[in-house]
C-alpha cells in the first residue's frame, strides 16, 4: 500500500494526513456497506502480515500520532454533554455549522473530528464486528516491545482521565438542585464525595506500579461499588423527580452525571482488563463510542432528544396518569363518562353559537383571533370547572397510558388489548356524548334566535357556507381536522408540563405565602383554592392554550393568506345544526347525510392524529418500541369478530385494566 509505504520512509512523522488516508481507504462507499468495510480491515491485515516492515513503520506512526498529543480531553469531553445549558449548546452547535471550531493539532480531541470526518462514520465502524476490530490491532503489533514502551504513556493519560471524571461527579454530586431532590445525600457520608477519595488511591497506586511492576496492583472492584450507590441515588433522585416534578436543569445535571460514571467505568475497565483480549475488546467498545459521540457532536436534533428526554417522559407520565380516568371499566363508569361528555356537548352549543355571532363583527384579523380564543378558552376552561369531558382531549392521555403499560412490562397482547378495547369504547361513548348534546343544543338555541329576533342565527349564505365547511372532499375540512388533531396533542403536552410545573416550582405552597391573598381569601378559602390550582394547573393551562390556538390558527391563514384553519368535530356538529334551521329544513337527505359523515370523518382525523402523535412521543421518552403491532391489529381483529360487543358495551362487572380497586371510582374533576 502507497500510505505504508510512505510511512517507511518518514517513520518519525505524526501529521495525521496519513491516517486520514488510511481511514479514508477502509470506508466504504455506503456508510451501510459494512460488508465492504470488513472486506477492507482484512485486506489490510493481510498486507501488514505479508509486509512486517510496514507492520512497524504503521505501528511506529501510530504511536507517535497519539504520544505527541494530549488525549485526555478526548477521554473526559467527548460524548459528555456540556455544562452551557442547553440554548447555549444548542447556539453554538448552530454557529458551528456556519463557522467551524478552530483546531488545535496538540489535543486528540481536535482531531479525531478530522480523522472521522464524516457523520455517518459511526454507522460502518459500529457496524464492524469486534473481532475483525481486534485482528486488526493484533496485526498493527499490539503485543510488540513498543506498544509496550506506549502502554506506561497512555496509562498515565487514562488516569489523569479518571480523575478528572471523578472530580466531576463529585461536583454534580454536591450540587444544589440534586441535594433539593435527595436531602438525605446531606445527612450521610456521601458516596459522590468517597469514589473521588478511593479514584485518587487508586490512581497513586496505579502509578507506582507502572514504575515498579513488582509492586501489588489493586483492582477498581471498590470504586464500583460506589459507583452502584451514586446509582442508587440517581434512581431514587428520578423517582423523586416523578412525583415533584423535574426541570431542564435538573435533567441536564442527571445525563452529565450518568454519562461521567459510565465514562468512568469504561476507562477502569480498560485499566484492569489484565488479558490483551480483553484490553482489547474494551478499547474497541471505547473507540465506537467515541466515533459515535465525535459524529453526532454538532447534530442539533441529538442534543434535543438527550435533553428532553427524561422532561418528556414526566410530561408524558402525567399525561398516562390522567388518561387513566378516561378509560371506564364498568356500566356505571361507562354512563358517568357519557353524562361528563353530554354536560360538555351542551356548553360547546353556547360557544359555538358566540363565536357565530362574533362572525358578524366587522374587525381585523387580529380582533377575531382574540375574540375566538376568548370564546374557546373560556369554554374549556368551563367545561373542566363543571367536571365534563371533551371527547377529543382524551387520546393525548390514553395514549401516554397505553405507552406506559407497554413500557412497564404489561404488554401481553391479550392485556394490551383489553386495554386497547376499553380505551376505544371509552372514546366513542364520550364523543357520542358530545355529539348527543351539542347537535339538539345548538339546534334548540338556532330555533330560539329565529323566535325572539325574526333573524336566522345563519342566514342561507352562512348556512351554506357551514355546510360546505363539512365537506370532506369539496373542502379542506379534512386537513384542517388534522391541524386541529396537532392542537389537541400540544395542548396535551401543555398540561403535563403545568402538572410538572406546579409539582417542582411548589406552586401551592408558595400561593399560600402570600399575606395579601391569605387576607383576601381567609385560611380555609386560601388552602382550598390553592389545592385546586395544584391540582388542575396543568389542566386549566392546556385547556386555556388549546383555546388560544383553536382561535387563532384560522385568522394567521388569513393574515398570510394560507389556507389553514381548524375544524373540530364537536363544533363541527353544533355548526350543522344552525345550517340545517338557517335553511330550514330546505336540504336534501343525501346532503345531510353527507355533512353528517364529513362530520364523522373530522371526528376520526381528530383522535387519529393527537393519538398518534401522543402515543409516539410517550413511547419515545420511554425510549420504548413496540414491533409486535401487526400481531396486535390480527388479534384486536380476532376480537371484535367474536365480541365486538366488547368494543362499545362493557360488561357490567368489568373493572379497568389500569385501575385498582381504590381507584375504580375516580372523582370527575380528574377526567379533563
Amino acid at each position: 500500500m502507497e500510505i505504508t509505504s510512505e510511512l517507511q520512509q518518514h517513520p518519525d512523522t505524526s501529521h495525521i494526513r496519513h491516517l486520514q488516508a488510511l481511514v479514508a481507504a477502509i470506508r466504504p462507499r455506503h456508510a451501510r456497506d459494512i460488508a465492504h468495510a470488513t472486506d477492507n480491515i482484512r485486506a489490510l491485515c493481510f498486507v501488514l502480515q505479508q509486509h512486517p516492515v510496514w507492520r512497524r513503520a504503521l505501528l511506529q506512526y501510530l504511536v507517535q500520532v497519539l504520544t505527541s498529543r494530549k488525549l485526555l480531553h478526548l477521554l473526559t469531553d467527548t460524548g459528555i454533554t456540556l455544562n452551557n445549558g442547553f440554548w447555549g449548546a444548542a447556539t453554538q452547535r448552530l454557529l458551528s455549522q456556519c463557522l467551524p471550531p478552530l483546531v488545535n493539532d496538540d489535543y486528540v480531541k481536535d482531531i479525531f473530528g478530522q480523522i472521522f470526518n464524516k457523520a455517518d462514520d459511526h454507522v460502518w465502524i459500529n457496524g464492524v464486528s469486534d473481532h475483525v476490530w481486534m485482528d486488526l490491532l493484533a496485526n498493527i503489533g499490539l503485543r510488540t516491545v513498543t506498544a509496550r514502551q506506549t502502554h506506561h504513556a497512555l496509562s498515565n493519560e487514562v488516569l489523569s482521565a479518571i480523575q478528572v471524571l471523578s472530580y466531576r461527579i463529585t461536583t454534580i454530586g454536591l450540587e444544589a438542585e440534586l441535594v433539593r431532590n435527595y436531602p438525605d445525600i446531606e445527612k450521610f457520608e456521601s458516596p459522590f464525595l468517597r469514589q473521588n477519595d478511593e479514584i485518587n488511591d487508586y490512581v497513586l497506586r496505579y502509578r507506582a506500579w507502572l514504575n515498579d511492576r513488582q509492586l501489588r496492583r489493586d483492582d477498581s472492584l471498590h470504586i464500583d461499588v460506589l459507583l452502584s450507590q451514586c446509582d442508587e441515588i440517581v434512581s431514587k433522585i428520578r423517582k423523586t423527580a416523578a412525583a415533584n416534578g423535574v426541570s431542564v436543569s435538573l435533567t441536564r445535571l442527571l445525563l452529565r452525571l450518568t454519562q461521567s460514571m459510565s465514562r468512568l467505568r469504561k476507562l477502569l475497565a480498560l485499566l484492569d482488563a489484565g488479558q490483551r483480549d480483553r484490553i482489547s475488546r474494551t478499547a474497541i467498545q471505547l473507540f465506537k463510542e467515541l466515533v459515535t459521540a465525535e459524529n453526532r457532536r454538532h447534530s442539533l436534533r441529538d442534543l434535543i432528544q438527550t435533553n428532553t428526554e427524561l422532561l418528556s417522559l414526566q410530561v408524558t407520565e402525567r399525561a398516562g396518569k390522567s388518561g387513566e380516568h378516561y378509560v371506564t371499566g364498568n356500566r356505571g363508569e361507562w354512563l358517568g363518562m357519557f353524562r361528563s361528555a353530554m354536560g360538555a356537548g351542551f356548553i360547546v352549543g353556547f360557544m359555538a353559537m358566540i363565536k357565530v355571532l362574533m362572525s358578524k363583527m366587522a374587525l381585523a384579523p387580529f380582533g377575531y383571533a382574540v375574540l375566538y380564543s376568548l370564546n374557546y378558552s373560556s369554554g374549556f376552561m368551563l367545561v373542566h370547572v363543571l367536571h365534563f369531558t371533551i371527547a377529543t382531549k382524551q387520546p393525548a392521555m390514553t395514549a401516554a397510558l397505553i405507552a406506559r403499560a407497554i413500557d412497564q412490562g404489561k404488554q401481553k397482547l391479550d392485556e394490551l388489548a383489553d386495554l386497547i378495547v376499553a380505551v376505544f369504547r371509552s372514546q366513542l361513548i364520550a364523543i357520542i356524548g358530545n355529539i348527543a348534546l351539542a347537535l339538539p343544543t345548538a339546534y334548540a338555541i338556532a330555533w330560539a334566535w329565529y323566535g325572539i329576533t325574526g333573524s336566522h342565527l345563519a342566514p342561507p349564505e352562512k348556512a351554506q357556507h357551514l355546510l360546505h365547511d363539512l365537506d370532506p372532499f369539496g373542502s379542506l375540512a379534512l386537513p384542517h381536522a388534522a391541524i386541529a388533531g396537532v392542537c389537541l396533542f400540544v395542548s396535551g403536552l401543555i398540561s403535563g408540563y403545568y402538572d410538572n410545573k406546579a409539582s417542582y416550582a411548589h406552586i401551592p405552597a408558595r400561593l399560600r405565602q402570600l399575606p395579601w391573598l391569605r387576607k383576601c381569601l381567609g385560611e380555609a378559602r386560601l388552602h382550598a383554592v390553592t389545592h385546586y390550582i395544584g391540582n388542575n394547573l396543568g389542566a386549566l393551562a392546556g385547556n386555556f392554550f388549546f383555546g388560544i390556538m383553536l382561535g387563532t390558527i384560522g385568522q394567521l391563514g388569513v393574515f398570510f393568506g394560507l389556507p389553514v384553519d381548524i375544524r373540530h368535530i364537536t363544533f363541527s356538529s353544533a355548526n350543522f345544526a344552525f345550517a340545517l334551521v338557517g335553511l330550514e329544513h330546505q336540504i336534501s337527505w343525501q346532503l345531510a347525510l353527507y355533512s353528517l359523515s364529513g362530520i364523522l370523518l373530522i371526528g376520526l382525523v381528530n383522535l387519529g392524529v393527537s393519538f398518534s402523535l401522543a402515543l409516539l412521543v410517550a413511547l419515545r421518552s420511554r425510549r420504548v418500541s413496540f414491533g409486535q403491532g401487526g400481531t396486535l391489529l390480527g388479534l384486536l381483529w380476532q376480537r371484535f369478530r367474536s365480541d365486538s360487543r366488547a368494543f362499545f358495551l362493557p360488561p357490567p362487572d368489568a373493572v379497568s385494566p389500569q385501575q385498582t380497586d381504590d381507584d375504580r371510582h375516580p372523582s370527575s374533576d380528574t377526567r379533563h
